[in-house]
C-alpha cells in the first residue's frame, strides 16, 4: 500500500475533499446488518487528538460500554506510514493483534487499500477484519445498538423522536463546521480557502443565536448532535483559529457557544476525554506542509471550569 499521510486531497480549484470511509459498515443489536452487537466482539483504534474518533470514545463512556468494546490509543504523532502503536504517554501497543501499525488493519482487511488509513476503526475479533471505520455513523451505533450489554442503557443520546432532527443538523454542522475547518486549513487557494471560511463563521453566528434559545442543540437534552460539534469547537481555539488560519471569531468570543462548550467539558465522558496534549503535539507537528519549523504555540489559556451559566437557558 502507498500512502501520504500527510498530504490531504484536493480537487483542480484547491478544494479539499476528505475521502470516504472505505468501511463503513453498520452494525445492529440483532445482527440484520451483519455485523452484531455482541460484547467482547470489537476492539476500537482511536487517536485522542482526532474529532472523529473522539466521538467515539465519549459515546463508549457515556453509554458506559468500556467492558462491551475494548479499545486502544494510537500515538498522536503520524508520518508517511499513518498511525502507530508506540508506548508513550496516553497511548500504547497494539493489545489484540499486535499490529504496529493501523496500516496493517487495513492490510488484513483488503490487501489492496491504497486509501488513508483513519480512525476510528473498529476491529472484529470474530471475522479478524475491520467491521467498521465508518466516522461519521460509528457514534450513532455505539449509541443505539449496544443497549442490551450497556451500563448505562438509559442514556438515550439518539432519541427516535429527535432523529429527523438531529441528521437535518448533522448534515449543515458536518459540512460547514466539522469538515469545514479542514476544508479551509487544506485549502489550496485563497479562493478555497475563504469560502470555507466565510460558510464556516455564518454556521456558527446560526449555532450560537441556537444556542441562546435552548440549553442544547436539539432541545433540553444532550444528543449525538452535541457530541459531534463539541469535538471540533473544543480544538477550535487551541488548534483551528490558529494553524487552520480559522481566526474572523473564537469560540470564546460567542457567549453562547463558549457557555455550552464549557458545559459539555464539565460534563463526565467530555473533558476527562480530551486530551490538549495529544491534540496540539498531533496538529503542529503532523501536518508539516503547514508547520514546516514544528514551531507548537504555548497557548491559549482557557477557563475551562468556569461556571457556564446554561442551566438559565431554554
Amino acid at each position: 500500500m502507498t500512502y501520504n499521510s500527510q498530504l490531504p486531497a484536493e480537487t483542480a480549484r484547491g478544494h479539499f475533499e476528505r475521502q470516504a470511509s472505505a468501511f463503513a459498515n453498520r452494525l445492529s443489536a440483532d445482527g440484520s446488518s451483519g455485523w452484531a452487537a455482541e460484547p467482547g466482539r470489537y476492539h476500537l483504534y482511536v487517536s485522542l487528538a482526532c474529532p472523529w474518533a473522539h466521538r467515539a470514545v465519549i459515546v463508549r463512556q457515556l453509554k458506559g460500554l468500556q467492558d462491551v468494546v475494548s479499545m486502544s490509543v494510537v500515538d498522536p504523532l503520524r508520518d508517511e506510514r499513518g498511525w502507530a502503536f508506540r508506548e508513550g504517554r496516553g497511548h500504547g501497543t497494539d493489545p489484540v493483534n499486535g499490529f504496529a501499525f493501523l496500516a496493517e488493519a487495513y492490510a488484513a482487511t483488503d490487501p489492496a487499500f491504497a486509501g488513508r488509513f483513519t480512525v476510528p476503526t473498529l476491529w472484529d475479533r470474530q471475522t479478524h477484519r475491520i467491521a467498521t471505520n465508518g466516522f461519521r455513523t460509528l457514534d450513532a451505533d455505539l449509541a443505539t445498538q449496544f443497549d442490551a450489554h450497556a451500563e448505562h442503557p438509559d442514556v438515550d443520546l439518539y432519541p427516535a423522536a429527535s432523529r429527523d432532527e438531529i441528521d437535518a443538523l448533522d448534515e449543515v454542522v458536518y459540512d460547514d463546521v466539522n469538515n469545514g475547518v479542514y476544508k479551509a486549513g487544506f485549502a489550496g487557494t485563497q479562493e478555497a480557502y475563504e469560502e470555507a471560511v466565510q460558510a464556516l463563521f455564518a454556521r456558527l453566528d446560526q449555532l450560537d443565536e441556537r444556542l441562546a434559545q435552548q440549553r442544547f442543540l436539539v432541545g433540553e437534552t444532550l444528543t449525538v448532535a452535541d457530541i459531534r460539534l463539541f469535538t471540533t469547537l473544543v480544538r477550535f481555539d487551541t488548534v483551528y483559529a490558529v494553524h487552520f488560519k480559522c481566526n474572523r471569531r473564537r469560540v470564546v468570543d460567542y457567549p453562547n457557544l463558549w457557555g455550552w462548550l464549557r458545559e459539555c467539558y464539565q460534563r463526565p465522558g467530555f473533558g476527562d476525554t480530551t486530551d490538549f496534549d495529544h491534540i496540539i503535539r498531533h496538529y503542529y507537528l503532523t501536518h508539516q506542509h503547514l508547520n514546516p519549523g514544528g514551531i507548537v504555540p504555548v497557548g491559549p489559556d482557557l477557563d475551562w471550569a468556569a461556571p457556564h451559566g446554561r442551566d438559565r437557558v431554554g
